[in-house]
């Protein structure tokens, strides 16, 4: 095999490898209202105030949004304002949930805010955790392998990036009660959550090992 062909062979394995993982840009609405509410939310929530919204990235949380498409999953994030279906959270802050990344089913996936930028998607830790949302995780729509291993990428990617001590799953996010990390100031505000759940995470960490992260508190 010539010089010039294994070249081409070696570019085309790196590009047909790279693809599948290939980050997206697909901005959320992130306006004046939305800065002034999300910097509400860290001195109402936490007790944090500043000029900004940025936050210092000590964890990943993993997600599913329970919706079938990522069209339907990007529009529930878009918006500044939470939207009429979630009069659930809406007296505690007006701020819309959202992540850092949504993760298709294909695999796909897209950033949808900067990592350093504090997004609603957990009580108590979004000061210091970045979110990845996985579109499905229903009984009819599980979250497929691609999505595992764009979450496997994605928090390997994260890892080298920023000082990430947990890496968990949205259904254990009540288990920092009483971690420094912790922040919550309503001792009556948390939802019941599953997701992703535990063979997922399970198949995440048992990936990741050698980031070393921190176990996560028992209860």
């Amino acid at each position: 095999m010539t010089k010039y062909y294994l070249t081409v062979l070696i570019l085309t394995c790196l590009l047909s490898c790279a693809t599948p993982n290939r980050i997206v840009e697909k901005p959320i609405v992130f306006d004046a209202q939305r800065m002034a509410l999300t910097k509400a939310y860290l001195q109402d929530r936490y007790g944090l105030q500043g000029e900004s919204a940025e936050i210092v990235p000590k964890m990943i949380v993993l997600h599913w949004t329970v919706i079938p498409t990522l069209e339907k999953s990007f529009e529930a994030f878009k918006n500044a304002t939470l939207p009429d279906w979630r009069p659930d959270i809406e007296s505690v802050s007006g701020l819309n949930v959202s992540a850092h990344f949504l993760v298709d089913r294909n695999g796909k996936i897209h950033r949808l805010m900067p990592e350093t930028t504090m997004a609603r998607h957990v009580i108590g830790l979004n000061h210091c955790a970045i979110g990845i949302e996985n579109v499905g995780g229903t009984e009819a729509l599980p979250l497929t392998k691609k999505q595992l291993r764009a979450n496997i990428f994605l928090v390997r990617y994260l890892a080298e990036k920023y000082d990430i001590d947990y890496v968990i799953g949205h259904h254990e996010y009540q288990r920092f009660e009483g971690h420094p990390l912790w922040l919550e100031v309503d001792e009556g505000y948390r939802t019941e959550k599953t997701d992703p759940g535990d063979e997922f995470m399970k198949k995440v960490r048992a990936a990741t090992k050698k980031y070393n992260f921190k176990s996560i508190p028992e209860k």
